[in-house]
């Protein structure tokens, strides 16, 4: 590298201008996805908003849009990885926290709706899209979810309990559960916030799914549960 690369290399590391205006990108971005979101609250769907609604809400200029996404599919993907994620820390703060071993299904379906209730917007787009989306957000949102359930997969891996199930029924079981904190997901976005009787139907019922599932993992052993074609 010759010596002027290198100052400017030098330059570009200790630049603070160049530092606030990562800043100022990482916020019009996010107020683009947060803007989004906000038209999407109610009963419209990603495909109707338009670029001008977006930038109109997000405070920027159209042309300012293109220096953040392709378009407004790149928008959506961005959504959804973006709804994805707060998941993912969720799930890698309870791991690391640790779930208490007493009431631990308990635990388990309290912390993941709790985590709904404070992503409404996230999980209603995802719930949104998931069916009646375009078609490159669906297979994007199947993508999502199986990574999700293989994530959850890993984790039961770990229990004793669940050693002498085979990694595709692992993957079965994650599925299930998925499938359930899913439907309670939804059943959640259906009512209002301040419905504190049909909020705590929905987690008990989700707790209650999951403990009758996991008393029949309790009973399933892969070794013996395969059957001739």
């Amino acid at each position: 590298m010759t010596t002027a690369g290198r100052r400017r290399r030098t330059r570009g590391a200790d630049d603070p201008d160049s530092g606030r205006r990562d800043d100022r990108k990482r916020r019009t971005r996010r107020g683009l996805l947060d803007a989004a979101l906000e038209l999407l609250e109610g009963e419209r769907s990603f495909s109707s908003l338009s670029l001008r609604e977006v930038t109109r809400v997000g405070g920027i200029t159209p042309a300012g849009f293109y220096r953040h996404f392709a378009g407004m599919e790149e928008l959506g993907h961005a959504l959804i990885e973006d709804s994805f994620e707060s998941l993912h820390q969720m799930m890698r703060d309870a791991r690391k926290a640790g779930l208490p071993p007493a009431h631990m299904i308990r635990a388990s379906v309290t912390t993941f709706l709790d985590h709904v209730q404070a992503h409404r917007s996230h999980f209603r787009f995802i719930a949104k899209e998931r069916y009646s989306g375009s078609s490159v957000l669906r297979i994007a949102i199947r993508k999502e979810i199986r990574l999700w359930i293989g994530e959850v997969a890993v984790d039961l891996s770990r229990f004793p309990l669940l050693q002498r199930f085979s990694s595709d029924d692992l993957q079965m079981l994650a599925g299930m559960m998925v499938n359930i904190v899913v439907a309670a997901t939804e059943l959640l976005l259906d009512v209002e916030q301040t419905d504190a009787d049909a909020i705590q139907r929905i987690y008990k019922n989700a707790e209650k799914q999951m403990r009758l599932l996991m008393l029949g993992a309790s009973l399933w052993d892969s070794s013996r549960s395969s059957t001739p074609d």
